[in-house]
Formats: structure tokens, sequence, C-alpha cells
């Protein structure tokens, strides 16, 4: 496992593969493979001791055909200017695979969280925030939680806008706790698809998910959800792991307990359900049914994937396989439920909660979770109907011709000017 593809060249090669199989002129296809605008900026904070630090930030607004820039904003020390332009590339397909009015946008904050104080970490978002103020708005460009980001740094960016702009504009960010607007099942959302697209796989692959293995990468916020609620449907969960290695038991082991020791330690290794630990390399080409990587990019390289013996992947994170990874694993018919299917939870309800936001009328969480079962069983089957229709050996490929498809017929519908 390297993690040194450039995930904008792996976007890129995602979207000439789809291409393949659409009547869409060459020169829309080139216009849909870059970034309409790119941000960079760097914010100059003081710290607690009075001393100033410069952050380098990005923010880029890949393509807003179908609705206003959408996307979350990740603090993490190796964010480069190429991985924000892939993310809001995946956002804009993402959005367009759920069929939702959004466009795709992405932002990034080069720090390490974990070296700086609450504080310095408000001073920090709140410099973002000022920087965005001409571009975000909430029919303009909406952000979100990412990487290291939560409901503490939304409500932060929201405040600072509301208030340079002596206004009152919830949807302005998403992911925000409930007493600032934000929205039931939330926090849920991205875990919640992931194992939804898993389910239907299963159905669709006449798989029994009941009794089911599953090993999950990353125990994150989508990645202990995605373990609790398959565990919840009936499947087994044997094996998960964080940036500190993993833990197995062939028996399973209850997730929510092994969530609430990570919170406790700092890691889920040292778990007492554990019978052996393991590295992430070894979750990864564990022998089970369906594996859920849920951590960052890059997860599963060509080598890999040789190695990778999972019958189905759902992916809770974006872009975990390198297009040599994905290459081989549709060769050897693993069934991978690509991210801007499989992930596309988080961004849904984002929607919903900007629906909300802009009505001031807020749904329960009951509406929240049925309203984003249709969306994705939907976008399943739209996935299925290409995947059939075309011959399409790659499930992400098929997800890619629905996407892009949309988003060239809203430009199309559009005209370009000038």
């Amino acid at each position: 496992m390297t993690g040194q593809a450039n995930p904008f060249e792996s976007l890129q090669s995602q979207i000439d593969d789809a291409a393949a199989y659409l009547d869409v002129g060459d020169d829309v296809i080139e216009r849909l493979k870059h970034p309409e605008r790119v941000l960079e900026t760097n914010l100059t904070v003081e710290l607690d001791d009075g001393t100033l630090e410069r952050f380098k930030a990005f923010r880029s607004q890949f393509n807003g055909d179908r609705g206003p820039y959408k996307g979350g904003i990740r603090y993490h020390p190796d964010v480069n200017r190429d991985e924000v332009k892939a993310l809001s590339g995946w956002m804009v397909y993402k959005c367009a695979t759920a069929d939702i009015p959004y466009g795709g946008g992405k932002g990034g904050i080069v720090i390490d969280p974990s070296d700086y104080s609450e504080a310095e970490l408000e001073r920090v978002t709140r410099a973002f925030a000022t920087e965005l103020r001409p571009l975000v708005g909430e029919d303009r460009d909406i952000p979100a939680p990412d990487v290291n980001t939560g409901q503490r740094e939304m409500n932060w960016i929201k405040d600072t806008y509301e208030t340079l702009e002596n206004t009152t504009e919830p949807g302005v960010v998403t992911g925000k706790n409930l007493a600032s607007g934000g929205s039931e099942g939330r926090v849920e959302a991205t875990g919640r698809s992931t194992v939804i697209a898993a389910r239907e796989a299963f159905d669709y692959l006449d798989m029994d998910l009941e009794g089911a293995t599953v090993a999950v990468q990353g125990y994150g916020n989508a990645g202990w959800i995605a373990a609790k609620l398959i565990d919840e449907m009936g499947a087994t969960v044997v094996a998960a792991s964080d940036s500190s290695g993993g833990i197995y038991n062939p028996d399973g082991f209850d997730p929510v307990a092994a969530k609430e020791h990570k919170s406790e330690t700092g890691s889920i290794v040292g778990y007492e359900e554990s019978e052996e630990e393991l590295t992430n390399e070894d979750v990864l080409t564990m022998d089970v049914d369906l594996l859920i990587p849920a951590a960052l990019e890059n997860a599963i390289d060509g080598d890999l994937a040789s190695e990778v013996e999972a019958d189905v992947i759902s992916e809770a994170a974006n872009g975990p396989l390198t297009p040599e990874a994905d290459a081989h694993l549709a060769e050897e018919d693993v069934f991978v439920i690509p991210d801007i299917l499989a992930n596309a939870g988080g961004v849904t309800v984002s929607y919903f909660e900007w629906v909300q936001n802009r009505q001031r009328f807020y749904w329960t969480e009951e509406k929240v979770n049925a309203e984003l079962e249709d969306l994705i069983v939907d976008a399943f089957d739209a996935l299925v109907d290409t995947l059939e229709e075309h011959g399409i050996d790659n499930p992400r490929t098929a997800a890619y011709v629905v996407a892009i498809q949309r988003v060239a017929d809203a430009y199309d519908e559009s005209g370009s000017w000038p």
C-alpha cells in the first residue's frame, strides 16, 4: 500500500472510462474533468503563546451545472491542491448519482488538529471562513464536515459568516449540531448509506447478508456506524482497524463496545473482545464477504488489490481504490460499490438539512432515514440498470455513466455562455 497515486488523475481516469459508454462530446468531457475555480489562501493565525503561524488552505469549486457547489472541509497535514480538486470532482458525480440538485466543491486546511488547542482551531476556522465569505452562501457554495472536522467547526463557520453578513443563514453550511439548525440522522448518514448499498448489492448478487462476515478499515464516524448498522442487519463484524492497527475475532465482536474502547483509549487496538491484533493491510486483505474501507483515499493500490479476498466492497471512504486496483478487482469479479454511491448518504442528508434550513421546518429522524433509503435504493437500481444495459463489468464505471450523463444533460440544457 503506497498511497502515492494522484487522486485528481484517478478522478480523470474514472471519467474517461465512463465516457467510452456515453454519447457526449470530447469537448464536454474535457470540461467535466477540471474544476471551475480553486481558491488557494494562506491563513495567518495567532497561537495561544502569541506567536503567528501560517496555514495553507484550499477551496475547489468543481462544477455547478446541477446546483450550488457542495462539499466538506478537511483538516489534515497531507491536504494538497490536487487532493481537494479530486474530492470536489467526486462530489459533483456523487450528487448526480444520488440525483440531488447540487454541484461539487471541497476544501481543506493543511493542519494536524491534534497539535492545536480548541481556541487555536477556532481562530483557524474563523480565519478560513472569512476567506470563504465571498464564495459561500446557501445558493452558491455550502461547506460541510469532512476528515477531522465536525459540528463544532461548522457552527464556527456559520457564526462567522452570519456575523460578517449581518444575517441569519443556517443553510450556509450543513453538518451542524441540532441547536444550530442541523438535521436528525446526519451523524449516521454516511455509514447508513454504505450499508444500505451493501444490502442492495448482496440482494442483487443473491448473497445472504445474515451471517456474512465483514471487515471495516477505518473506525471513525463512517466506519463504526457502518459496523453497527451492518451488525444490526445480521452480519458479523470480524475485523476492524484504525490508524493505530486492527483487531480480529472470527466469531465477531460488538461494534458499539469497540467504539467505546476507542473513545476511552484513543485506539481500537487492545479491545477486550479481540483475539488477534492486525495491521490495516491485514484488514484490507482479509477473506470476508464484505469489506468496508472507511479511511482515506488510495488505501488499496494495484499491488495490494491482488491480495484482496472480499467478495463485495462498499466504499465508505472517498477514493480508497486506485484505478489500477479498481481494474484488477473488476477482473476478479469483486463487486465494488463506488464511493459516489456508497457514501452518498452524507451529502444526501446534508441536502435534507439544507432544505429544512431554507423552509425553517424540521423533519423527524424516521423521515430523514426513510427519504435517504429511497434515494440510495433508487441510485443503486440506476447503477444496476446501466451496468446491464451497457454490459459494463465495473460498477464504478456504471455509476459514472449515470452521473456524467446527468451533469452533461444539465449543461446542455443550460447552453454555453459566453
